[in-house]
Parts: structure tokens; sequence; C-alpha cells
């Protein structure tokens, strides 16, 4: 915690000066973020950071995963289903990212189960949610037997999985319809902090140079 309260001061003395009218503005006039991020809770994502932007840029959701429930999915385990509709409804955001990772913890423990889950209930009822990415890395990853590669390849069809969920919420559908809105599936390496974006022409996350983004 110290290391915490360390950090409060420092901005406060040394980095908030920078941004001292950024934040004035933005507190005059409301936040207007162009972007929903949606990544895992993992403490390696940062989504700011990835993207180099600034206070007021995006409009970020993490959660266990980066899991986007179905829409039909309501009450304690879909409170991502809020931050969605308020970005899209509210804010009136002009894309979605999803963004997975490599190395998950989540989508390891989804294809290999939790070590306690009556620990753990909340989660083993979130990662349950998820349960059909684990289907399709069951029927059609078998050639895939190093668990690393299984485990990145989950994470990959989650964000596609997230994808799907996402054009089924009436606000997000609505926004693709007229052409307001914009879904982007990115999968982010940790070990090299490559980006690779899904292209939907080629069917592959491709790399930011390679698919030209």
């Amino acid at each position: 915690m110290q290391r915490l309260i360390d950090g409060v001061h420092r901005f406060r003395s040394d980095e908030f000066g920078a941004y001292r009218a950024l934040f004035q503005r933005l507190s005059r006039e409301g936040q207007n973020p162009h972007t929903l991020f949606i990544t895992c809770s993992d403490s390696r994502v940062l989504a700011e950071l990835i993207t180099q932007s600034q206070p007021g840029d995006l409009f970020v959701v993490k959660n266990v995963g980066n899991i986007v429930p179905p829409v039909g999915v309501t009450g304690e385990t879909n409170s991502t289903a809020a931050a969605i509709e308020f970005a899209v409804s509210t804010l009136g955001v002009s894309d979605i990212v999803v963004c997975g990772h490599s190395q998950c913890g989540a989508m390891q423990a989804l294809l290999e189960g939790l070590p306690q889950p009556e620990a753990m209930p909340h989660l083993a009822a979130w990662l349950r949610v998820a349960t059909p990415v684990r289907d399709i890395i069951q029927r059609g990853y078998q050639h895939l037997t190093d668990a690393r590669a299984r485990t990145n390849a989950a994470a990959q069809e989650n964000v596609l999985f997230a994808i799907e969920n996402l054009e089924a919420y009436p606000a997000v559908k609505a926004r693709l319809d007229n052409g307001s809105l914009h879904l982007h599936g990115w999968f982010f390496d940790i070990a090299t902090a490559d980006l690779f974006a899904f292209n939907p022409e080629t069917k592959q996350f491709e790399s930011f140079s390679q698919a030209g983004v």
C-alpha cells in the first residue's frame, strides 16, 4: 500500500502539472472517450499504456478473461453489459476493442478447471459464461498439444466469442447497422508487446504491420 501512496504523492508533485490543463478541461466538459476498450483484469495488460492514450480517450472495462457475456445473461454476472450500454448509448463511442492476451490465467482455468472451485464460486460461475470457447478448443484444436498454445488459442477464440456476443446487444446492433460503430478484436502478446488484430477476410489474427493497421 505504501507504494501506492508514494505514487499518489509523486503524481501530485511531479506529473500533475503536465496534465493540469487536460484534467481541468475534462472536469468542465465531462468525458468524451472515442473507444470502449474491453480487456482482462490481468495486471500486465494496461490499455492506456499499450495504446499510449491520454486520460479521457478510452472507456476501459477490465474483467477476468475479458469475457463479454451473451446478451441474455443478466444479474450479477453481467455488470459488463451495463458498461457496454453506457459506452454505446450514452457516451457514444465510435469503436469497441476487445483485447485478449497471451498467458491468460482465466483461459487456462477455463480449459483445465479451477484448482479449488468451491472456494471461488463467483469466478467459477463467471468462467462458465465462456464455456462455448472451451468447446471450440476441444473440437477444433486437438492438434495443439502444448498447454500454452492451447491457452493462447482459447484467448483468441474468446475475443471472437466476445465480438459475436457484442453484435447481439440491441444498442450495439443499432449502431452497427447505421455504420456509426465499429468492432475490433485484438490480441496482445505480453512477452513481445506485439499486438495482433483479427482480419475478418483472412479469419486470422495478424500483426498490426502485417494487417496494415
